[in-house]
Formats: structure tokens, C-alpha cells, sequence
């Protein structure tokens, strides 16, 4: 290469590097003006992450291995002298200077060895599938929790910031009113210390925020610097769970499928087991070229069979039969086990969730307005110089609480609910 064309080729690639990381600016400019919805984020998961794609490949693997597993072995050739005298030996008859052989062998594996190889490592291929379908499910439900924390961490959010302008407000009313003597100054430095207790859980909240989108991020395979908003929608509103019996659950769960598939394999691998007891085949020819005159050129055919039904190399395949049928039962037993398990778990997260839906519909219709009315209440009394300031503080506090509470339940009925679908696999 010329250095004119290495100059040129030194060029392209700086534009080529320029271009990739403008487009990486755009990209994240583009995130951070985006609301991502929680589909979205799931397909780029189930596209993007590392882990999916190495079961996809385990299973592409697997694939290519039995679409090679119908081949016949490689034909052997070989050659070398056939009955030469040792040297130094006197040779009276020229038919006894020896021969030069050429050999051509075949092995002619059973072909009912090779379609049961082949349905053998197939089956494996359906096993790393449905791996990569219960892994799917569990970064699935690992991303729907992490959303919907987001979801409950903005919604604090948001109150904090309300209730920071709140203390802002009346420890505002109280300066005013401390020269007057009609609030104590005691009760002025309580809210200032109150006001920045808020400020340092805005801190931590939005910090939480950040570690959210980091870990969706991960998820999604993404670069862990980029931000962007959510779509804070609530689709579990009216969610209604309902038990599921082992039915619905030998249908939809991935790691039952992968127990069917395993136990499947098996079969299968006991049918290749079997299929050892069929006989090979072998042709072998060989041609051999006299060294001496008058002598005639002459040939060997040969064919062969392998006879593994004889007692001392059966018992091997037959032994390994018999376990691979326990094994199988072992299968039963474990299949059987986790549906129940299953079942009971779910049956329990219903229950949860009812109990959880009440107690926000509790919150939502009763404890917060009641404890808003108090503290508006207390809030028009200070104002009208009725009540002190360290008790609009302490209604504030309480309502505060009952809000986080409320919040922190809405965060536990979010999980239950993904939790739920997660052993459903929806």
C-alpha cells in the first residue's frame, strides 16, 4: 500500500470514528428527550442482552452439531508392502520378491445410530431454548420490579417537592410572625431542621431514580450513562389475579417445558443407548502390485460387521439404559414437586394482592383524606393564629407518613402483581 493510500485509508477511518460518535450523541440526545414505555424496554432486552444471546447460540450450536450427526465417518486409504522377504534373503522364485498393496476401508455406521445422534443432540437444542425462555422471564420480572420502583420513586418524588414547599411555606409564616411574638423560635428551627431532612430525601430518592435507569440499562445491554424518563402509566389498576392450576402452568412456565424437554432428551438418548446393539459395517478393499515377473496383480474384498450383542460389550449400553430410566423417574418426581410448589406460591400471591389492593384503596379513600382534612385544618388555625406551628408540623408529619406508606404499599402490591406473572410467565 502506497502513502498516499494508507493517508487516505488513515482519513476514512477518522471519519468513520467521527460519525459513529456523533451518532452516539444523537442517540443519547434522542433517549434522554424520549418516555420510554416498559414494552419497549422489554424488547430491547430480550434483543440486546448478553445472556439471552448466549442461549440463542448454545441452541445454534446445538442445531449445527445434528445437522452433522447423519454423516459417515471418513474412508481410510493406506498402502505399503505385502509379503516382501526380509533383506538379505535370497529369493529363488521371482513370485516371492513380495507385492506393493493399496487399501481403501469404509465404516458404515448403522443408520439407526445416526438418526438417534441426530434426535439426540436436536433435543438438547430445545433444552437451551427453553433455557433462554426462563432466563428471559426472570430479566423480564427483574425489569418490570425495576420500572415499577421508578414509577413509585417519581410519584415520591413529586411529593416531596410538594411537601418541601409546604415546610418552605410555614416556616416562612413563622419568620413573619417570630418578631411579633406570635410563633416561638423553638418551633422555627424544628422546620428548618424539617425542611432539610426533605432536601436530603430528595437527594436519595433521585439517586435511587439514577440507580434504576442504570440497572435497566444493564438490562438492556445499553451504555450505563444514558437518562431518560418513563412512561409512569399504571397498568395494574385493576389488575385481578385469579389461582392457576398446574394446567396453566405445565402450558406457559419455561423451566416445566425444560423438565418435558430434559425428560424428551432422554428418551432419546436411551433410543441412541439402544441403538447400540445394532451391528456396523466395514468394506474394506485392497489391490496389491507383484514386485516379481509373472506373477498376477491380485485383490481383497472384504466386508465386515461389529456383533454388539455379545454378552461382554452389551452390558455397557444396557446398563446405561437402566439408568437413564431412573432418571427419568427422578424427572416425574421433580416435575411433579414444582407444580406443586407453584400452585401453593400462587395461591398465596393472590391473597396478597387482594389484601394489598384493599389496603391502598384504604389510603386512597379514607386514611390520607382524613389526614390531609386534619392537617388543612390545623394549617387555616395557625394561620388564623389558633394553633402553633410545631402542631401544623406534626399533622404535616403524619400525613407525610401515611403518604410514604401508602407509596411503600403501592411498591409492594407492584411487586407482588410482577411476581405473580412472573411464575405465570406473562
Amino acid at each position: 500500500m502506497s502513502f498516499e493510500n494508507l493517508e487516505n485509508s488513515t482519513s476514512m477511518k477518522s471519519i468513520i470514528k467521527i460519525f459513529i460518535l456523533v451518532a452516539l450523541c444523537l442517540t443519547q440526545s434522542a433517549w434522554a428527550q424520549r418516555s420510554i414505555s416498559l414494552d419497549s424496554i422489554l424488547a430491547v432486552i430480550n434483543t440486546n442482552n448478553p445472556m439471552l444471546k448466549n442461549y440463542r447460540a448454545r441452541a445454534q450450536a446445538m442445531t449445527s452439531f445434528a445437522a452433522g450427526a447423519t454423516s459417515l465417518m471418513a474412508p481410510e486409504v493406506g498402502g505399503g508392502p505385502w509379503m516382501l522377504p526380509y533383506p538379505g534373503t535370497r529369493v529363488m522364485d521371482a513370485r516371492d520378491k513380495g507385492q506393493i498393496m493399496l487399501s481403501v476401508q469404509q465404516k458404515f455406521t448403522n443408520p439407526a445410530k445416526l438418526r438417534a445422534s441426530q434426535s439426540y443432540l436436536h433435543s438438547k437444542s430445545l433444552i437451551e431454548s427453553a433455557d433462554e425462555t426462563y432466563t428471559f422471564n426472570e430479566l423480564r420480572a427483574m425489569a418490570k420490579t425495576t420500572f415499577y420502583q421508578w414509577i413509585v420513586l417519581e410519584k415520591k418524588k413529586k411529593l416531596l417537592q410538594e411537601n418541601e414547599e409546604v415546610i418552605k411555606l410555614v416556616l416562612k409564616i413563622g419568620q413573619v410572625r417570630y418578631p411579633y411574638n406570635q410563633s416561638k423560635l423553638g418551633n422555627i428551627f424544628k422546620a428548618e431542621g424539617r425542611l432539610s431532612e426533605i432536601q436530603n430525601l430528595i437527594l436519595t430518592n433521585n439517586n435511587e431514580i439514577i440507580q434504576k435507569n442504570i440497572l435497566l440499562n444493564q438490562l438492556m445491554n445499553a451504555p450505563k450513562d444514558i437518562r431518560y424518563q418513563i412512561d409512569t402509566t399504571n397498568r395494574y389498576s385493576d389488575f385481578i389475579p385469579e389461582p392457576a392450576d398446574t394446567g396453566i402452568f405445565a402450558q406457559n412456565r419455561s423451566d416445566i417445558k425444560k423438565i418435558d424437554r430434559t425428560i424428551l432428551s432422554m428418551h432419546l438418548n436411551q433410543e441412541l443407548e439402544r441403538a447400540q446393539a445394532k451391528p456396523d459395517f466395514t468394506i474394506s478393499y485392497n489391490h496389491m502390485f507383484p514386485l516379481g515377473a509373472g506373477m498376477p496383480g491380485q485383490y481383497m474384498l472384504l466386508g465386515m460387521v461389529s456383533i454388539p450383542i455379545a454378552p461382554w460389550s452389551s452390558k455397557m449400553y444396557k446398563s446405561n439404559v437402566q439408568g437413564m430410566g431412573d432418571q427419568i423417574e427422578a424427572m416425574k418426581h421433580e416435575r411433579e414437586s414444582t407444580l406443586n410448589e407453584l400452585q401453593g406460591l400462587t395461591a398465596g400471591l393472590v391473597n396478597e394482592i387482594n389484601t394489598l389492593k384493599i389496603q391502598i384503596s384504604n389510603y386512597e379513600k379514607k386514611i390520607i383524606p382524613a389526614l390531609r382534612k386534619n392537617y388543612e385544618t390545623l394549617m387555616i388555625a395557625y394561620q388564623e393564629n389558633r394553633e402553633d406551628l410545631y402542631q401544623v408540623i406534626d399533622g404535616y408529619e403524619t400525613l407525610l407518613a401515611a403518604q410514604t406508606q401508602y407509596l411503600d404499599t403501592q411498591n409492594r402490591y407492584f411487586e407482588t402483581v410482577i411476581n405473580y406473572e412472573k411464575f405465570l410467565e406473562k
